[in-house]
């Protein structure tokens, strides 16, 4: 029987006609051979009882046991496939808080948290929980001593990014955690962006919860995951009916998709070590050339608690959107790509002190997998073409107001963060 859809995906670094290079990976899509997945070949529903749903729930078994042996989870119950990172983590925070809020009402996260954790915990607070943001230092990294200092009797939660999407800092989750687990809090982490490239192992940091998303490790987009350590108070799943994925994410699973997570768990667990060293050396090389082209360039974020393929960089007296419009060959950001289209600089990049002018000249290079030295030969020569151009340099604005003062001008209601390191922010719900 001819199979209607049996493909394999490979989305690398490519150059059409000699010009186009990706360098934007933060996202970027390898999905292996996922493999048959027509009548006679696995398309069956996995929770029917015939012999093609048998056959697409074992696929689901094999690919949850994939990704379970990459993170070091102990059973199979603790892991919960979802459509991606977003939705896992909108389901720890939501959905821990929901289920302790006999407990308390109180949620701890920090400052340059993605905008699906901050956008949980403001829908937390408008349900009369208190978010407390914790800021960060100038170097993007959290003191553990601050989250020790916000915990109260009322905390029921810590949610804490093991890396950081836009500027790659990697924060010290095995010494909060140790905070956490003496005061009985649990702890989440958003990990999308650090499984790809960074040992995690979910006893060695001792979380009880993390989200994963499938684009973020060479895997489909619109597949993620998450993890509840067995023992752990239940979320609150978003969806009562039905008894999928444990009771917690209901609906016909996405069979193709949780495959592909699957294997591309199983590569990365073998390639990662390789991709780490390599990707770190190609990243020191574009910064260290970009420096010997374009003057004055600052790095955003620690050089040294930092993923291996992430580099963001202010480069000042140049506007980064006309900078990305000028090279339509690079896929390069200006922050996260779900904040993309917002008027607002990075809240990341104000969180650690950056103002308008200098969030505005900030950019974010991704290296990844299939990024080779020619590759950052040309992004450099390219780059500093664009910024010695007078078409990216940045026009006076006179009606720029501080960062302090665009968040005062934020509905009073709304989850504010701080526009500069500072002290720990407290949000009441109305």
């Amino acid at each position: 029987m001819n199979c209607a859809f049996c493909t394999e995906f490979a989305a690398l670094p490519r150059r059409d006609q000699g010009t186009r290079i990706i360098c934007e990976v933060s996202g970027w899509v390898l999905l292996p051979t996922v493999g048959c997945f027509a009548p006679g070949c696995g398309y069956g529903n996995p929770s029917s009882p015939h012999a093609f749903g048998r056959q697409a729930a074992e696929a689901i078994r094999i690919a949850r046991n994939q990704l379970r042996e990459l993170i070091g989870a102990s059973a199979e119950s603790e892991v919960v496939f979802t459509s991606g990172a977003t939705e896992a983590n909108y389901l720890a925070i939501t959905g821990i808080a929901r289920a302790l809020r006999g407990v308390g009402l109180h949620i701890i996260s920090t400052a340059i948290e993605h905008k699906a954790v901050l956008g949980s915990c403001q829908h937390l607070a408008e349900e009369g929980f208190q978010v407390t943001i914790i800021p960060v230092k100038a170097d993007g990294l959290v003191d553990p001593s601050d989250i020790a200092a916000a915990i109260t009797p009322k905390t029921v939660l810590v949610s804490i990014m093991h890396a950081n999407n836009e500027i790659g800092t990697i924060q010290p989750l095995a010494e909060i955690s140790q905070i956490t687990r003496e005061c009985g809090v649990l702890l989440h982490t958003d990990a999308a962006q650090s499984l790809g490239s960074l040992p995690f192992h979910v006893d060695h940091l001792s979380v009880d919860l993390a989200s994963f998303s499938g684009h973020k490790i060479y895997g489909p987009k619109g597949i993620g995951a998450l993890y509840v350590r067995r023992g752990t108070v239940r979320p609150v799943p978003q969806i009562a009916s039905g008894g999928q994925e444990y009771g917690l994410r209901t609906g016909t699973p996405n069979v193709p998709g949780i495959v592909g997570i699957g294997q591309a768990a199983a590569i990365l667990a073998e390639q990662r070590h390789i991709d780490t060293h390599r990707i770190t050396g190609l990243r020191d090389q574009l910064l260290a050339m970009l420096r010997q082209r374009v003057s004055d360039i600052r790095v955003n974020g620690s050089l040294i608690r930092r993923l291996p393929g992430n580099l963001n960089i202010t480069i000042p007296g140049t506007e980064a959107d006309e900078l990305i419009e000028y090279l339509p060959g690079l896929a390069i950001s200006t922050g996260s790509a779900c904040s993309t289209g917002q008027p607002d600089p990075s809240h990341v990049l104000t969180a650690i002190g950056l103002d308008h002018s200098s969030a505005r000249s900030s950019v974010r290079i991704g290296i990844g997998r299939g990024t080779t030295l020619h590759d950052i030969i040309a992004t450099v020569q390219q780059i500093s073409e664009a910024v010695h151009s007078s078409t990216v340099k940045v026009e006076a604005d006179a009606t720029e107001q501080p960062a302090h003062a665009a968040v005062g001008r934020e509905r009073s209601d709304r989850l504010r963060l701080p526009g500069r390191p500072g002290r720990p922010r407290l949000v009441s719900g109305r």
